[in-house]
Formats: C-alpha cells, sequence, structure tokens
C-alpha cells in the first residue's frame, strides 16, 4: 500500500511510519518540523525510517502544502500530525492550535475529496482529552465529551469533521481516541520522559498534584498496532478507545521506574495545573470488537524500555545500578 503519514517526525509518526515500511508498504512522510521541542530529537526519530528506500519526506506545514498532490494515488493516510500539549494550549497560543489540529485536518479531508475519494482509510490521531474529567470510569465511547483544555477542544473538533466528511461525503475515516501514549521517542514535554531524565540525572521528580491521579497508559508499539489494525479491520466511520487496559496511579509509575532502574527518586508534588484531568480509563471493547485490538505491553516493559532510551538520548552514564 502506498501510505501517507503526518507528523512522521513525531513521536507516533515516527513509529508508525517504521512499521508500515517493515510491512512492506510505501510511505510518504510529511512533518512540518514545529519547534515545540528541539529538531535533532525528530531528526533521531526518522532515522530508521530514513533507512529505507521506500521511504520520501516532505517537510513543509499542512497548512500551506498542495495536499491534494500528496493524497493522489495513496492508500491510506494516518493523520498524526498536530500542535500537542495540554498546558501550553491556553492563552495567545490557542490559534496554533486551531492551525494545526483543525484547519489542517479539514484541509487534508477536503484533498482526499478533490482527489476522487479513492483512499482506502482515513486515520486520525485522536485523544483522550475530548472526554474531560469525567467521573465515570472506565469511559466508553458513548461517554459524553466534555474537554476541559483547549487542546481537547482542538483534538474533538478535528474529530467531529473526520465523522462529518464520512457521514456526508463517505470518507473512509476512523478515529482513535489515544490514551496517554509512551515509550521510546516521547516528547521531552510529557511525563515519563521527565521522570526518566530526572531519575538519571539524580534531580526532583516535578509530579502535579500528589501522585494518587491516575491514568490509562498505551505503549507506543500498540498503538502502532491499533492504527495498522485500523488501516485493515476497522469499520469505516468508527471512533475507538485506544489504551493500555489498565489504571494506576502516578505514584505507582514512580515505584516501578525506581524498580527497572535500580535508581532512587526524589519528588516534589506541586499545585495541579490547569486542564490535567484526575484519572482517565477507558473501556476498549469496541477497538477489541471492531479490530481485534488488544494491549500486548505490560507497563512494567513498556517503562524500562523508555528508561533505557533516555539514558541512550542523552548519553547519561548509569550512576548506581542496583
Amino acid at each position: 500500500m502506498r501510505c501517507l503519514v503526518t507528523g512522521v517526525a513525531g513521536f507516533v509518526g515516527s513509529h508508525l511510519a517504521e512499521r508500515l515500511l517493515a510491512d512492506g508498504h510505501e510511505v510518504c512522510g510529511v512533518d512540518g518540523f514545529i519547534d515545540y521541542y528541539p529538531r535533532y530529537m525528530k531528526e533521531r526519530n526518522l532515522e530508521g525510517p530514513r533507512s529505507w528506500d521506500r521511504f520520501t519526506l516532505i517537510e513543509g506545514n499542512l497548512l500551506t502544502l498542495s495536499l491534494t498532490s500528496l493524497v493522489e494515488g495513496v492508500d491510506w493516510i494516518f493523520h498524526q500530525a498536530a500542535q500537542a500539549g495540554v498546558r501550553a494550549s491556553w492563552g495567545d497560543e490557542f490559534g496554533l492550535y486551531v492551525d494545526c489540529n483543525v484547519l489542517s485536518t479539514q484541509r487534508l479531508l477536503d484533498a482526499v475529496l478533490q482527489t476522487g475519494n479513492r483512499v482506502k482509510r482515513f486515520v486520525y490521531a485522536s485523544s483522550s482529552s475530548v472526554y474531560g474529567d469525567t467521573p465515570i470510569l472506565p469511559v466508553t465511547e458513548a461517554t459524553a465529551t466534555h474537554p476541559v483544555s483547549p487542546y481537547g477542544v482542538t483534538k474533538l473538533a478535528a474529530e467531529h469533521l473526520c465523522s462529518l466528511y464520512y457521514q456526508n461525503f463517505g470518507v473512509p475515516t476512523v478515529s482513535l481516541r489515544y490514551f496517554t501514549v509512551y515509550g521510546p521517542r516521547q516528547r521531552p514535554d510529557m511525563a515519563f520522559h521527565k521522570f526518566c531524565k530526572s531519575l538519571a540525572e539524580d534531580t526532583p521528580i516535578r509530579v502535579f498534584d500528589d501522585g494518587q491521579q491516575t491514568r490509562d497508559f498505551t505503549y507506543i508499539a500498540d498503538v502502532v498496532e491499533a492504527n495498522v489494525r485500523s488501516a485493515t479491520t476497522a469499520t469505516p466511520g468508527a471512533v475507538m478507545n485506544i489504551a493500555g487496559g489498565s489504571r494506576v496511579t502516578v505514584r505507582h509509575v514512580i515505584d516501578l521506574l525506581q524498580e527497572v532502574s535500580g535508581l532512587t527518586a526524589h519528588v516534589s508534588y506541586e499545585q495541579k495545573q490547569h486542564g490535567d484531568v484526575r484519572d482517565t480509563f477507558a473501556d476498549i471493547g469496541c477497538a477489541s470488537q471492531l479490530m481485534g485490538y488488544q494491549p500486548r505491553f505490560s507497563l512494567r516493559e513498556g517503562l524500562a524500555n523508555e528508561f533505557e532510551s533516555i539514558v541512550a538520548l542523552y548519553g547519561y552514564k548509569q550512576r548506581s545500578i542496583a
């Protein structure tokens, strides 16, 4: 298949491109290299995809590129590109989130129509942020969506656009609501990346709130598997939760990190941030039924892999291994 992966230099996009290439597909990757985090990290993410002859990289912004030429002849579109970050989405930056998360999605969907709507699947990377701070857990896809951050609002708006283009024009969209993805190449603003870095540097791990908040953490390889399955087996128009299948506290995560690293953590508990939800936990029954999705990686295994990748990324020397 000919695949288009947007946000290909990012965390999920680069892993997905590698998987598609390993499966024998042709991949065109697009990335705007927005300076949300250092470019060298994104370039490092692309080392794997660039080793394949069937990979092509186009550097450019989805808001200005000619998207009709990009989607012409493409079988599968995996729309991973977005302006990320819950806490950064407030205030003056909101316009950037609207442009990158909503308008770029609309332009891509419209390009599919303009080229004859020949794609076999349009997979959109949505987020658990669309649910907000719901008291009813686990959440199903029928749970009411009430985002509590501007970021969540934009992700939900783009998800609605995908549903509208499916319902009105038959664009075969599938939206995947990711629950706290972690693993190697995780963005430096994300919690596990920061936790691992602080642990390796013997500096305090900063936790916003009391550490008893819970999350449904999803390993990157499971998210990639969900994307591949959604292109081949999921029903067009579907919206599905993609999660790790377990709900744990942040304190438990830190305990596990100490176990897998052999290091002692120093934790600073700080004030809860605007837009942060207290708990997340997903019912993945829909994804299991529609495409046989089941998470395969335990949190302990995934954390060990991420810690190892952080040590390699920054060139740390282990200070003490039990």
